[in-house]
Formats: C-alpha cells, structure tokens, sequence
C-alpha cells in the first residue's frame, strides 16, 4: 500500500513538473501561424494543391528540434541567448550583433503589423494605416498586461490568442474535408518545375524567425526559479511536452491553411494576397468561413506582434543590459511598418521584402544556439547529444542554405 502511495505521489509530482513549464513553447509558435505563414501556405495549396505537404510537416520538425534546443538552453543556464552571448562577446561585437537583431525584429514588426492592418481593412474597411496603428495599440496592452500581471499572464493572453488563430484558419476543412489519399500522397517529396521549388525554398527557409529563438530561450529561462535546480530532468520532459504541443498546434494550422488552399482556393484568381485569399473563401466555402478566416488573421497579426515586441526588449536588455520603456520600443520598430503603409506601398510586397530582411538573421541566432548547447561548459551533462548535434546540424544548414537560395532568387 505504501508502494502504491509512493508512486501516486511521485506521477503526481511528475505531473505538476510538466504543468510548471507548459506555455513558454505555446507563445513561442506564434511566430509560426503569423500573417507571412497564412500567405505562403495557402498560396502553395491554390498553385500546386497537394504537392507540398511535405513541406510543412518536414518544416515543423525542424522547428520542433530547434525550437527545444533553445528551450533547454534557457532552463539549463537561466539565462537566455542574447543573456549567454553577451558573456562571450566584446562590447563592439555585442553592438554590432543587437543592430542586426533590432532590423530583423523591424522586419518581423513589418510582416506582422501589416497582417494585422489588412485584416482590419477586410472585416471594417479601415485604412491600411489605421489599421496598422490599432494593431500596435493592441500589441501594447498586451504587453501591459504582461508586466502587471507577470510573464504568466502575457503567456495565456497569447496563448488564448492563438486558439483562435486555431479556430479560424481550421474552420473551412469541416465544411470541405481533404481527401486523404491525395494528403497522403503529399508527403512524398516532389517538385512540378521552378516555381514549385521556389515557393518550397520560401516555406522552408522561413521555418525558424530569429526572435522565436531568443524569445523561447528567455521565457525558458525566467521559470528557472520556480523548479529546485534537483528537477532538471522533469523540466527537460515537461520542455518536450511543451514544444510538441505547441509545434503540433502550429503545424497543424499551417497544414490546414495549405489544405485550405488545395481544397477550397485550387484555380481561383487572384489568391496571390490575402484579401483575395478571403475573398475567394467567401466564393467557394461561404462568408461565415470567410469571417473566421478574417478573424483568425486579426488574432494571429495581434499575437505575433506582442511575441516580436517581447522577443525585441529580451534582444537588447540581454545583449546591451539596457531597459527601454514599452511604449518607447514598440514606436521605434512599429515605426518602418507605418512608414511602408503611409507612403503607399502595397502591403503583399511589403510582406515580401520583409521576409528578405528577415532572412539575414536566421544564422545569426542558429548557429550561436547549436554552438552553445553542444558545448559541456555551459549545458553540462545536458549538452546535445551526438545524434542532435548532427539532426541540428543539418537542420541549420538547410535552413541557412534555403535561405541564401531565397535571396539569390528574389534579388535574381
């Protein structure tokens, strides 16, 4: 009997352990379901179908595997990366190194606030501008929400955020289901000529956003105090739960949205920018699809905007110990964003450049992070595994690869 009381209490103990750490992961994906991912994917669906299935699962893997990495390097040291890479850096590298993290956050603000604006203009007929400037409003309070209520309540404002993100983009395949065969058949890798393979470099190499990387290592490690240092191995498996669910959550509805795509949008015209992905929605599936669709654009734009903004201040008070007030960092990257909406530019082309600057700063937040936690002098016994260190390594290759390949093509 006592035996038995010891392994409930144990299971239980175990359990509590995994609740501590959910959530970190769940904001982190945010970065995954944003306005960029909603049209690239559904994009691929309405040109090639089925065809690049493949794609997106193979891509949410790698997120899976890097996304942990990053994770375990902030429960492990208790720092976060911009934290770990200042210790090593000279003052002129750490400078150099957060101007390009604060351009890349700048593009990443861009993608996301322009999301967030052409939703807006779709379900009230607001001007790009206005819109843009309601959706960095909105970031704020969330932000605000996040330092009174502590690092626990931004988590379940995104999170509840991204449920409805869930919700909307996965509506429209109850109305018309997949079939399964030919989603099947996605998943053997397969090109149909140059500009498949364009659109599949594009959807890989913009798997991993830079500040995903340093936002999850710093949410990781600000739960470091909360489990005795004795529970390691119980933050680790509770880390593993947390990426899988999240990255599932996110995969699934990058998935959708390509399925969505294939299904509802094959042969539509002009499925190119967003608005007409909603409004070829409405055509085939009906409005309330096209209304949830709409919706789930709002919430996605909303929350990865206030995940960016968060990733932005974790950026400069790791690298350069310095603390800016949120209003004050939310004007100056929102700033570019309503510079590029005030002047007239088409907001789809501004999600295409911004995915260009965004490039450039994958290797500089990938290769640190495979570096570190393959090295026994900071992780110790945690420190990657001969298997990781090669599944990471070819991980960031082909994503640092696909990447340049993305730019030559687009400047090309």
């Amino acid at each position: 009997m006592n035996a038995l009381a010891t392994a409930v209490r144990t299971r239980t103990t175990s359990w509590r352990g995994v609740a501590v750490l959910m959530g970190p992961a769940l904001v982190a994906a945010a970065a995954y379901v944003d306005p960029g991912n909603v049209a690239t994917n559904t994009a691929a669906g309405a040109r090639y179908g089925y065809l690049l299935v493949w794609v997106v699962v193979g891509a949410n893997l790698i997120a899976a595997l890097l996304q942990f990495l990053s994770a375990k390097l902030g429960i492990v040291t208790g720092l976060s990366l911009p934290e770990l890479l200042r210790e090593r850096l000279s003052r002129r590298a750490r400078i150099a190194y957060w101007l390009q993290a604060e351009l890349v956050a700048m593009a990443t603000d861009l993608a996301e606030i322009v999301g967030g604006a052409l939703a807006l203009n779709i379900l009230f007929g607001l001007p790009v501008l206005a819109g843009a400037l309601i959706t960095t409003a909105v970031s704020l309070l969330v932000l605000g929400a996040g330092q009174r209520g502590g690092i626990r309540t931004f988590e379940r404002v995104v999170v509840a955020m991204l449920l409805v993100v869930f919700t909307g983009f996965t509506a429209g395949l109850l109305i018309q289901p997949p079939p399964a065969g030919e989603v099947a058949a996605g998943l053997v890798p397969g090109l149909a000529g140059s500009e498949s393979l364009l659109l599949a470099v594009g959807m890989l190499g913009a798997t991993v956003m830079p500040h995903a990387i340093y936002a999850h290592s710093a949410l990781a490690s600000e739960r470091r105090g909360r489990v005795p240092a004795a529970r390691l191995p119980h933050l680790l498996r509770a880390t593993r739960s947390d990426v899988a669910v999240a990255l599932l959550a996110a995969g699934a509805v990058n998935l959708a949205l390509l399925l969505l795509g294939a299904g509802a949008l094959g042969g539509a015209q002009n499925v190119d920018s967003i608005q007409g992905v909603h409004a070829a929605l409405g055509h085939t599936l009906g409005s309330p699809v096209a209304l949830l669709f709409a919706v789930a654009l709002l919430f996605s734009g909303f929350a990865s905007t206030a995940v960016g903004s968060y990733a932005g201040a974790v950026i400069m008070g790791g690298l350069l110990r310095q603390q800016v007030p949120v209003l004050a960092r939310r004007a100056v990257t929102a700033l570019p964003a309503v510079v590029v909406l005030a002047a007239g530019v088409d907001p789809t082309v501004a999600l295409i450049h911004s995915q260009v600057v965004l490039s450039f700063g994958i290797p500089f937040a990938l290769i640190p992070l495979l570096v570190l936690t393959s090295r026994a002098s900071v992780m110790g016994d945690s420190r990657n595994a001969p298997l990781t260190v090669v599944a990471a390594t070819a991980a960031c290759a082909l994503i640092v690869a696909l990447n340049v390949v993305l730019l030559v093509l687009t400047f090309t």
